[in-house]
């Protein structure tokens, strides 16, 4: 009997452990459309695998859960969240929404807003939030070009989020790094998107893991 008892207490021991160590990991959470959802390639080849795997491999206990979804906009991303926050309950979320928003001319204003929401959401459950900005082509003119980018700008402010203006700064210029759509990069543009972004994440991730 004592032998079993043993065996049990090991066994109830043995099952704590993992249960300690993933609440320990720093779990950022991101929600994208089809730019994060890596559209066209394989998952591992898209910059938030590449952005987690760096950062495992610098020592940071650390857990990326990618819920992109192509097509998706700020709207569709607003009433996924309250969702996604308890089932994931995220250190950071990430927040890489609004290009599709813009693509079909909706308004910069509701665009604002949802980001806006998205962001006081979090915050609320004391989820640190990073706001990813994009651009859309030149051919929506100035005036609504200007908006679209200002909402990303203001989201951030009004919330308190950090912001990085446009996560394909880096590759914007170069459409050799675009699949032949034009408008998704390729698998040698996700180091470059990755690079972009992770000094941002990192600093949240090393806050957390001094």
């Amino acid at each position: 009997m004592k032998f079993v008892k043993t065996i049990r207490i090991l066994l109830l021991l043995a099952l704590s452990f993992p249960a300690l160590s993933r609440a320990d990991t720093y779990t950022v959470l991101v929600m994208g459309d089809s730019i994060s959802a890596a559209y066209g390639l394989n998952e591992q080849d898209g910059w938030v695998y590449l952005a987690e795997q760096q950062l495992i491999e610098e020592g940071f206990d650390v857990s990326f859960v990618n819920a992109s979804i192509s097509g998706d906009t700020t709207i569709g991303g607003l009433r996924r969240l309250p969702d996604a926050l308890e089932r994931f309950e995220p250190d950071l979320l990430v927040i890489e929404l609004g290009g599709n928003d813009g693509l079909r001319g909706y308004s910069p204003k509701a665009m604002q807003k949802n980001l806006q929401d998205m962001a006081t959401i979090a915050k609320e459950q004391e989820v640190d939030v990073l706001i990813q900005g994009m651009m859309i082509p030149s051919n929506y003119g100035p005036a609504y070009l200007n908006m679209f980018v200002e909402a990303f700008s203001t989201a951030a402010t009004n919330s308190g989020s950090a912001l990085l203006p446009f996560l394909l700064q880096p590759i914007a210029q170069d459409r050799a790094y675009f699949q032949s759509d034009g408008i998704h990069p390729t698998a040698e543009a996700q180091p470059l998107m990755m690079e972009h972004t992770l000094p941002m994440i990192r600093e949240f991730v090393a806050e957390d893991n001094p």
